[in-house]
């Protein structure tokens, strides 16, 4: 399925963002601009059921394939956020961007967390006024990004729900690291436990914990994601 892509900048190289669970491409209205400032061409697909991309099948296999049927192969760099980076390292090996950033992506949950996650997701669709979202999701969080994601979450289908956790757990964690690899973990988060993280970094990938944020961590504080993304990249012996 061919995805609706919002794009900033226009230089040589490619940054591919792609969003969470009941948000859409404007989740990436600090980062595209930030990243085009720094000469790339920031390409940030809607996933599908979400913002203006269509409707379908959901499971993270739909979704990882609507990324390689979407985007360019071998961006200089790739970020998803949660949902999204969990269909990034889906699709990584297909896409194989030169660099990969996966902001505390959601590759594994076992079956009591699913269904606790499932009942949670549903009660975000019961909110009738933005203050709730604040007050659950968003009280360190710029008051624009708290509107932008309660704007999305209403574009959304709330068939994604069932697309993402059918029942039962799950686990899509990639089994190595096919190019360098960034995972920024929250602290403490649901997703990349102690556990989790040893595993990865057994893998191949690089795990970084932003103490004292949230799932949200490029929301709660831009400017020290950023710094810590620059940081990294830079240590990289090709810098995309």
């Amino acid at each position: 399925m061919k995805l609706r892509v919002r794009e900033w900048g226009t230089g040589t190289r490619h940054a591919l963002l792609v969003h969470g669970l009941f948000s859409d491409s404007h989740t990436w209205h600090r980062l595209g601009p930030a990243l085009a400032d720094r000469g790339y061409h920031v390409l940030a697909p809607d996933l599908r059921g979400h913002g203006e991309s269509p409707r379908g099948r959901y499971s993270p296999f739909d979704w990882a394939m609507d990324l390689v049927d979407t985007l360019p192969k071998h961006a200089d760099l790739a970020i998803g956020h949660s949902l999204g980076g969990l269909v990034l390292g889906m699709s990584a090996e297909l896409l194989a961007p030169r660099t990969a950033v996966y902001l505390d992506p959601a590759w594994r949950l076992d079956a009591a967390t699913a269904d606790e996650f499932t009942k949670i997701w549903y009660s975000w669709l019961e909110w009738t006024d933005i203050g709730e979202l604040k007050a659950r999701l968003g009280a360190s969080w710029p008051e624009t990004d708290i509107r932008l994601r309660w704007e999305s979450m209403w574009r959304a289908d709330p068939a994604v729900i069932p697309g993402l956790v059918p029942g039962g757990a799950y686990d899509y964690s990639p089994e190595r690291a096919g190019m360098p690899s960034l995972v920024l973990a929250s602290d403490p988060s649901d997703f990349i436990t102690p556990d989790h993280a040893e595993e990865l970094r057994a893998r191949g990938l690089t795990v970084d914990v932003f103490t004292g944020r949230g799932h949200s961590a490029f929301r709660e504080d831009f400017d020290e994601f950023i710094r810590r993304l620059d940081v990294w990249l830079a240590t990289l012996p090709h810098r995309p």
